[in-house]
């Protein structure tokens, strides 16, 4: 399969907003990947098996590269080099030269990651040097989510979507899930299971504007109501004295939270898997600034949060015990044998009841310790990993909303110099983002200061006014409410947002959708 294959399949999935072509599209590039052919020739006589570019392609599909860090920037794409009269580049040998490039480190590893790409680009027609561009920068804005893709793998396959969104729950890319189904179809994607020491994608909450809309989505029956702790999502996989932790990207931050690890080796348990969330406490319980337990957890600090500053765990949720899989067991029972594993200063706080009036209660007293808020959740429901769905609903005293940063303007008077007024866009479920304001208040000087150096390296264009950046940087943002608007392309606005804070642990696909926003049309929060 050649590279050009995916450029064109990639502008004909851009070209429409079907959803059901989108997927037809995809699916038939899926099956042009696994056609059986011969294994294909590399330049060094290596013999390639044209199924192992599977994942390499789904990936490319979805619109990102296999290697999570390439040190290929921006500014290594502006000045291309004369394009290639005719295609010839397959997958493999582009993801090849992008592996090469992410090995490379120490003295003289810029001048030999140039040379790659620059022999790597010379290689491409003009067509693929754009669609390659896109790839590194994360501007390929086809529609083709992570969940379509998913659909379209069943299809290629021919196996039920069930079968591929039960094995994508084990698999924090859907590259290897693509390849399963492919080449061994359901038989292979089963063998896709929880693995301790393997991150599991976390199990996501809708939204509620009160704990009245809330309960009413559980029909009055009981329910546990969480307090939802402003901290980072951690899942914890231990296995005897080996401890894991993830953050809801699944990345691997073991080695900044020893305590979490001294608390997980305390556990009387040979393995498990815990859901929690870790934050910075102060003497009287109540949180610390959010962005202390940034310093500790985060990739991209705000701020001067005191690294020494110990972080706590509170566990709510339990997904393995001991050889035991709990994901399919109803929530009573994993909270059940949570509480049973972990001490009582380690769960989350927790009421079970079907009584509104007790409920908002605990929502109040929560609010008022510092804390965001509530997530209520069905008692029967499974651990849907992955999946955002009705059975955990989270309720705040206030409307947030995380949303992508798509472009920043310079600043002007007292702010001339930094990077100021963001650019807010939804994620549209169909692909892409739709802007919704801009804003520029709640920023501190520390926040200025901080974006201007990180959205100068998310960077792909400034007309000197607007600096337009890749969609990637989550940022959380309150609001007084929504209302309709023609000045935006998604026909909404939000009244007086303001920045409460940047979230890395969120990526830009786990951003809020226009969809929920318009769901909050002239809808208003009481005061925050």
């Amino acid at each position: 399969m050649l590279l050009t294959e995916l450029v064109r399949t990639h502008a004909a999935v851009a070209a429409t907003r079907s959803r059901l072509r989108k997927r037809e599209l995809l699916a038939d590039a899926l099956r042009a990947a696994a056609a059986p052919v011969s294994a294909s020739s590399t330049d060094d006589g290596d013999q390639v098996a044209e199924a192992d570019g599977i994942e390499i392609v789904a990936s490319y599909l979805s619109g990102r590269l296999r290697q999570r860090r390439t040190g290929v920037g921006w500014r290594s794409l502006t000045d291309l080099p004369p394009p290639a009269p005719d295609p010839s580049l397959t997958p493999v040998e582009v993801d090849r030269s992008f592996e090469a490039m992410s090995a490379l480190s120490g003295s003289g590893s810029h001048a030999a990651r140039t040379g790659t790409l620059t022999e790597l680009l010379s290689r491409a027609t003009a067509d693929e040097q754009g669609f390659l561009r896109g790839l590194v920068l994360g501007e390929l804005r086809q529609g083709a989510l992570d969940s379509l893709l998913l659909d379209a793998i069943a299809a290629a396959a021919d196996v039920p979507v069930k079968a591929v969104r039960r094995a994508a729950m084990f698999s924090a890319l859907s590259g290897p899930i693509a390849q399963a189904a492919l080449t061994g179809g359901s038989e292979a994607l089963a063998s896709f299971r929880l693995q301790v020491g393997r991150p599991v994608r976390p199990m996501l909450a809708s939204s509620a504007p009160d704990v009245t809309a809330a309960l009413e989505k559980f029909a009055g029956t009981e329910v546990a109501a969480d307090v939802k702790l402003d901290g980072i999502r951690v899942q914890v996989h231990v296995a005897g004295d080996d401890v894991v932790v993830f953050t809801r990207s699944l990345d691997d931050i073991t080695d900044r939270l020893p305590e979490v690890v001294a608390l997980a080796r305390a556990l009387d348990v040979q393995a498990a898997v815990l859901d929690g969330e870790a934050l910075a406490l102060d003497e009287d319980g109540r949180p610390r600034p959010f962005q202390e337990t940034a310093a500790r957890t985060g990739t991209h600090d705000i701020g001067s949060g005191d690294p020494s500053i110990p972080l706590s765990v509170r566990f709510f949720d339990l997904l393995h015990l001991d050889g035991n899989d709990l994901l399919d067991s109803t929530a009573h029972e994993r909270f059940a044998a949570l509480d049973r594993v972990a001490p009582p200063s380690a769960v989350v706080p927790r009421i079970v009841s079907a009584d509104a009036t007790t409920v908002q209660e605990f929502f109040a007293e929560t609010v008022a310790g510092g804390h965001e808020g509530l997530v209520v959740k069905a008692l029967d429901a499974p651990y849907d990993a992955g999946r955002r769905g009705g059975a955990w609903v989270k309720v705040k005293p206030r409307h947030t909303l995380d949303l992508v940063v798509l472009g920043v303007e310079r600043g002007s008077g007292r702010r001339e110099g930094w990077l100021s007024n963001i650019h807010l866009g939804a994620r549209d479920p169909d692909g892409g983002f739709v802007m919704l304001g801009k804003t520029f208040k709640g920023m501190t000087d520390e926040i200025l200061a901080w974006q201007t150096e990180r959205f100068r390296e998310l960077q792909v264009d400034d007309d000197g006014w607007v600096v337009t950046v890749r969609p990637e940087q989550v940022v959380e943002i309150a609001f007084d409410g929504v209302q309709r608007s023609t000045r935006y392309p998604g026909g909404v606005a939000l009244r007086f947002a303001r920045v409460l804070r940047y979230r890395d642990d969120k990526t830009a696909d786990e951003a809020d959708t226009i969809d929920t926003v318009r769901s909050l049309l002239d809808v208003r929060s009481r005061p925050a």
